[in-house]
């Protein structure tokens, strides 16, 4: 049947007997579905990085928009899916919310094969990425209502980081599944990938005046001579100056062995790319400003190859298929009590301070999962923005899926730890340890680089601020259940309600680097302001639920929490409160 007549996670006997092999059979689908609900939320983040080298011709903001919008929609329907689990139940909900998310993953895959393809459509397609996002807050409400008070910590530990995986997973796989011919040409042909490193110390460029350019906040210096300094490239490089000895023009020759990249490509009737032979050769850049004045010239080794960006897409389908057949068979839902959708939004009632603490909550979870998506959506970004104009620049996505793997592992292995000694504990040092990454960022000059040997310290920065997330993610699963431990209902509410307003992490984050990048010129704005924000829910956390006597305090299974402290009188009368009875 596909509602189960009975569950009573708080008495021993049922648990034991009937409700430990179920709960935990549901957290074992709902994560399986949940990693993939998290790979499609986040693949727009690692397809847009790749985008300009294959011939689109979007601004960096354009590109920022394209990671951020994902996180809008996902933040939009985390507060209806936040209302589904307790009216609809957990088959239902999590099935279909599995199955729909094919639809955006198809449209992708045939999107980035045309270069025609408008920036509007990729944003729309985004859009319903965010979907992937979205389904997190019917996943925990359902998890929170299978299990007892004592393992909800080390379940949804579990779930939510286990979960976490799928966004490491997607931007780890898509650098290396796109360049698979036999996987990419199931659905189509190749596009023309081009990358292009600087040879160092092939040429000396002579700066003089410079101005601000009001796009990018950076000086730009007209130069005023190109010094060629590699005697083999003397004559493939030639310097054009006037009469008057002013620089008009670098111009680059081919030689019997140094020749200019050119593609390589065969193409069917109708004119589409069927494959890409990989070509090397040389490349002159010459930038200029309106005046026509040079002001950047570079020479490069290129590399011109065949990648397959829709299979970053398609290689989805079947993963969210295989989770939709296995959440439709074996998956049950759960009656608890529940006063419709309109009852949902009790918690913002002043009932039992409900308003308060949905308040509180919903601050410390975006400090938290609200950091850790929007950084791992931003990643990316920021990494070819802030040093990808070095020489020798890392590739983004080599990198990227560190960041949330590592927020997502200590997210599964530190939901036990807070059963035992408090989530309040747990969110008062990891936001600390968040607000020292943010700080070391600014001070150390990370995000203000002069050269590529800064990246090691802004790699190391950043693997922290996700360290503390993840850690400071697990221990809010164990938190607020207990905040609102009168009303099984309302807890599992509120892990749908603030991971609501915390899907929009990606969106918030992704947006305010991008524009801090644009409007400064740095990202150190972002993260100064992002500090005192930690520094905020710091405070809310240590006043409400950490120090000494506090009103709702949760010092984990061994040191108690403020509900084990009340008599039998003052949680049954608490209880009436919130079933309107008193």
């Amino acid at each position: 049947m596909a509602r189960l007549p009975r569950w009573e996670p708080e008495n021993p006997q049922f648990w034991k007997e009937t409700g430990s092999a179920i709960a935990w059979r549901t957290c074992a689908i709902t994560t399986f579905s949940l990693i993939f609900s998290f790979a499609t939320w986040f693949v727009m983040s690692a397809v847009v990085v790749r985008m300009p080298a294959i011939g689109f011709k979007f601004t960096t903001m354009e590109l920022f928009w394209l990671a951020a919008i994902p996180g809008l929609a996902s933040g939009i329907l985390r507060l209806i899916h936040s209302n589904f689990i307790p009216v609809l139940g957990t088959r239902p909900v999590v099935s279909i919310s599995t199955i729909i998310k094919v639809l955006p993953m198809i449209w992708l895959g045939f999107a980035v094969q045309d270069l025609n393809t408008p920036w509007t459509t990729f944003m729309i397609i985004g859009f319903l990425c965010g979907m992937g996002g979205g389904d997190f807050s019917s996943f925990m409400p359902s998890t929170s209502i299978f299990f007892p008070k004592r393992l909800q910590g080390l379940a949804m530990g579990i779930q939510a980081g286990l979960g976490n995986f799928g966004v490491s997973i997607v931007q780890f796989v898509a650098p290396w599944i796109i360049g698979f011919a036999a996987i990419g040409t199931i659905a189509a042909g190749p596009q023309v990938f081009t990358k292009g490193d600087v040879v160092k110390g092939a040429i000396t460029l002579t700066k003089g005046a410079c101005t601000k350019d009001p796009a990018t906040k950076k000086d730009v210096c007209v130069i005023t001579d190109v010094v060629v300094n590699k005697p083999e490239l003397a004559s493939v490089i030639e310097v054009v100056k006037d009469a008057n000895g002013k620089l008009k023009d670098v111009v680059l020759h081919e030689t019997d062995t140094i020749k200019a990249i050119k593609p390589d490509v065969k193409k069917d009737a109708n004119g589409v790319i069927t494959e890409v032979v990989t070509t090397k050769g040389v490349k002159l850049d010459v930038v200029r400003n309106p005046a026509g004045e040079i002001t950047d010239v570079t020479y490069k080794n290129v590399v011109k190859k065949g990648m397959w960006l829709q299979t970053a897409a398609f290689i989805w389908v079947p993963f969210l298929v295989v989770a939709f057949i296995l959440s439709a068979l074996f998956l049950r839902s759960v009656n608890v009590p529940a006063r419709g959708f309109k009852g949902q939004f009790e918690i913002l009632s002043s009932r039992n301070r409900a308003r308060t603490h949905t308040w509180n909550c919903t601050i410390t979870y975006i400090c938290s999962f609200g950091s850790f998506s929007g950084y791992a959506a931003a990643f990316p970004m920021m990494i070819k923005t802030i040093y990808g104009g070095f020489d020798g620049a890392p590739d983004p996505l080599a990198y990227a899926f560190m960041g949330p793997l590592i927020g997502g592992a200590v997210r599964a292995l530190t939901g036990g730890i807070f059963d035992k000694i408090g989530g309040s504990k747990g969110m008062h040092w990891t936001t600390l340890g968040q607000i020292a990454g943010a700080v070391y960022l600014v001070v150390s000059g990370a995000l203000t680089p002069t050269g590529i040997e800064q990246f090691q310290g802004f790699l190391y920065g950043m693997l922290w601020i996700f360290l503390m997330t993840g850690i400071n993610n697990a221990a809010t699963f164990r938190q607020y259940p207990i905040v609102f431990a009168y009303s099984p209902a309302k807890g599992a509410q509120m892990l749908g309600w603030t991971g609501a307003w915390a899907a929009f992490g990606p969106f918030v984050w992704t947006s305010l680097v991008g524009m801090s990048i644009e409007k400064t010129g740095n990202a150190n704005l972002f993260f100064v302001g992002v500090a005192c924000f930690y520094a905020y829910s710091w405070l809310v956390n240590y006043w409400y639920y950490t120090r000494k006597g506090a009103e709702r305090f949760d010092y984990g299974n061994s040191g108690g929490t403020w509900w084990d402290k009340l008599s039998d009188i003052e949680k049954d009368h608490m209880r009436q409160i919130d079933l309107h009875k008193a």
